[in-house]
């Protein structure tokens, strides 16, 4: 099976002289289709920086990103948003909805940004929503749904076009407990489908869920062991 995304030899860094700081050194990483993956580190260890270069929203000082097999480190500026609305989908801790719009309007929006030909984007919205238990709220603004209302809009969002690789960057953190983990139950399940999945998380309660844990760490990868936490 081929890699969505294969991180080879990567770092970033920022500033120059004494205040540069390397919050990536040497990054191998490769994201299946099929698995859930968990990022897991302390606060500026370069969590959110390797899922920026991961999504292609954050280009790196060394190594190479390919996606789908092609090498996409050096593309010009104008090339990326094509492969990012082909290969991505992104959900964010703060949801990021548009307040003015229905859940059903956000997803179809979204859709019609990412892939102007999709024969019916508001029926693909509706399906995706239906999918993720909001189908009595296709018509409610987001002001009037709840944090885990809002952030299933956000997957739902996400999955609008059929992307390959689901990024979460922090996407249970606003969210309760029971809220959270019946996100995870939808990210898992994604998975399942053949989606890849990428979460980054504090939250090391939500190793369970995972195919794979990634920590970084002082800018370097290491790939930690599930076993325990599957058996517990």
């Amino acid at each position: 099976m081929n890699p969505i995304v294969d991180l080879v030899g990567v770092g970033k860094h920022y500033g120059s002289g004494e205040t540069r700081v390397d919050a990536l050194r040497g990054a191998d990483l490769q994201i299946f289709p099929g698995q859930l993956v968990l990022v897991v580190g302390p606060s500026g260890s370069g969590k959110t920086t390797l899922l920026s270069i991961l999504g292609l929203l954050l280009r790196p000082s060394a190594g190479q990103v390919w996606v789908s097999g092609h090498n996409v480190t050096h593309l010009d500026e104008r090339a990326l948003p094509v492969i990012r609305a082909a290969t991505f989908g992104f959900v964010f801790q703060g949801f990021n909805l548009f307040p003015a719009l229905t859940a059903l309007e956000n997803v179809a929006l979204t859709i019609r940004l990412k892939s102007p030909s999709r024969p019916d984007p508001d029926g693909e919205a509706q399906r995706l929503l239906e999918a993720l238990g909001m189908g009595g709220r296709l018509h409610a603004l987001p002001d009037n749904l709840s944090g885990g209302q809002k952030q299933r809009v956000a997957i739902a969002r996400a999955l609008g076009g059929g992307p390959p690789l689901i990024l979460g960057d922090e996407p249970t953190a606003a969210l309760d407990s029971k809220t959270a983990l019946a996100v995870m139950d939808i990210f898992h399940g994604l998975a399942r489908e053949g989606h890849g999945v990428v979460v980054v998380t504090h939250d090391r309660r939500l190793k369970r869920y995972a195919d794979r844990v990634v920590r970084v760490e002082d800018g370097q990868i290491f790939e930690e062991d599930t076993a325990d936490d599957h058996a517990a």
